[in-house]
């Protein structure tokens, strides 16, 4: 399949032919539980041949195959009635998800039938009309997903449905480029035991990074690949994120993946009750920033580092989460770092906890077309509390454009061969990352000269003297993203407003970061 957009823009515009179809979002979510069913189904045919026992949790006339994939099948009345009287309402409700079998293909089937239950439990089938249903699902039987080509199309397809979620003006959803994690996994190098978590994942993207990273360097054999299965866990309060990002876990070979929960990691248990049971070790991750959680999130957290900024919420989690030595990767905004009262608190408890080492300070324009806002990576590593304070100094590291690049947009992305330089660079943390030199794009500042700062770790190169830019589109998107910033500067004052007052302050944007969708994600 070589053209990935125009088939989505085609089945789009069957849709939009649809009466009972309103809007974009309406026509993505229909048009992802569709995807998913025949992803599934072509994995099912994979499972089938290397399994002597596979038993599908599906019944079988509900299976993909044997109601979809015939283009003069069902449709109209006949199909319409078929998927909400007999399809909807077995996923949703009926498919057995529990056994009391011993026997590992029982408890297979139970797992996959609640992975399948867990997607469906929020869709809906918007459209109307069987037979232009039968029009849509012509044009997905085209593609198939046990065909390598085919398969690898699936990042370009939730890259095209992030794309018309943001078109959709559905505010809070986008993707985190492909260059940015692969660059996070490769330098954090997650190794096959060690267990990985995305606690805001969208679509997948660092979990899907990260299996081809642990597969390509570490598994060797079945058990590795068992090993690798349980070690990726994620979490996503969003309904359609959930839903790509457990489509894209079985593209990438996780057959059963109940460890993609759909859930809020900030409400669903107050940040005392995380023990040690819930830590890992590593955490890669591009939390929502900019948005405000609900009413009564924030007193989930210690008053200390209590707040409704999700980014905030989410970098307190983060720490309490590692295992001792346990490493993490975080995508922030500069409002992160130059922040004060409480982003001070939580600054000084993350250098005083963790060894953070690393801040690699990204050009404008990576996360374009999705917000224009500035962003970092931050790399830190938790250390045990005999070892406090734990960070003595911290590397910068500001990524240049590539030669010739002014800005990066949708049809100049960022690509991970600009990272090279980065990466020989990089070091080794065990010897103190001796290898390190300051250069133009490197430099490093101690703890005294942070504290000194009363912890604002938007710290400017010192190398590059102030320069003056008269590239129109660059200065637009300076322009757009100090817009962002005064926004996020007022929400946090309404924040202090409303917790002063006892009251609540209302307005505030929402843009965040999956994943996988942010954030892509």
């Amino acid at each position: 399949m070589s053209n990935v957009s125009g088939i989505i823009k085609s089945i789009q515009d069957i849709m939009r032919k649809d009466v009972g179809v309103d809007g974009d979002a309406q026509r993505i979510s229909q048009l992802v539980w569709m995807f998913f069913l025949k992803i599934y189904d072509d994995r099912e045919e994979e499972l089938e041949l290397m399994e002597d026992n596979y038993q599908s949790p599906l019944p079988e006339h509900l299976r993909w195959r044997n109601w979809a994939t015939n283009p003069e099948g069902m449709t109209g009345d006949e199909l319409s009635d078929f998927i909400n009287l007999q399809l909807f309402p077995t996923l949703k409700t009926k498919l057995n998800i529990q056994t009391s079998s011993s026997k590992k293909a029982d408890q297979q089937k139970a797992q996959r039938a609640l992975v399948i239950r867990n997607i469906f439990e929020d869709a809906y089938n918007y459209m109307k009309s069987g037979t232009l249903i039968r029009q849509v699902i012509n044009k997905i039987s085209e593609i198939n997903f046990n065909n390598t080509q085919d398969r690898h199309t699936f990042g370009n397809i939730y890259e095209q449905i992030l794309k018309d979620l943001q078109s959709a003006g559905n505010a809070g959803e986008f993707y985190t480029p492909r260059a940015v994690t692969q660059f996070i996994v490769n330098r954090v190098d997650p190794q096959l035991k060690e267990s990985v978590l995305d606690p805001a994942c969208g679509t997948g993207g660092f979990l899907a990074c990260t299996i081809d990273h642990k597969r390509s360097q570490y598994v060797k054999a079945a058990k590795d690949e068992t090993t690798l299965q349980a070690s990726i866990h994620g979490v996503e309060k969003k309904a359609l994120p959930h839903m790509l990002c457990t489509t894209n876990m079985i593209l990438h070979g996780i057959d059963t993946p109940t460890q993609i929960e759909h859930d809020n990691m900030l409400s669903r248990r107050a940040y005392k009750d995380y023990g040690e049971k819930d830590r890992v070790n590593v955490i890669i991750t591009n939390p929502p920033f900019g948005g405000m959680e609900e009413d009564g999130v924030e007193n989930q957290f210690p008053a200390t580092y209590r707040t409704r900024e999700t980014a905030d919420l989410f970098m307190a989690l983060v720490i309490k989460l590692l295992k001792h030595n346990g490493r993490a990767a975080v995508v922030l905004p500069d409002g992160f770092l130059f922040g004060e009262g409480m982003k001070t608190r939580l600054k000084e408890k993350l250098l005083n906890e963790c060894h953070l080492h690393t801040i690699v300070r990204l050009p404008n324009g990576v996360f374009a077309p999705y917000t224009g806002i500035k962003t970092n990576i931050l790399f830190f590593t938790k250390k045990p509390e005999s070892e406090w304070p734990a960070t003595k100094a911290i590397w910068y590291y500001e990524h240049p454009y590539p030669e010739g690049v002014k800005s990066y947009n949708k049809t100049k992305p960022m690509r991970f061969e600009e990272f090279a330089t980065e990466c020989d660079w990089w070091g080794d943390e065990a010897d103190g990352f001796k290898s390190r030199q300051e250069s133009e794009q490197a430099w490093q500042v101690s703890l005294d000269d942070i504290i000194a700062r009363n912890y604002n770790l938007d710290i400017k190169n010192p190398h590059v003297g102030e320069q003056i830019n008269h590239d129109p589109e660059q200065l637009l998107q300076e322009y757009a993203a100090q817009q962002a910033d005064i926004q996020n500067l007022r929400d946090q004052l309404k924040n202090i407003l409303a917790d002063a007052l006892g009251g609540d302050v209302q307005g505030s944007t929402n843009v965040a970061g999956a994943g996988s969708a942010g954030a892509t994600k």
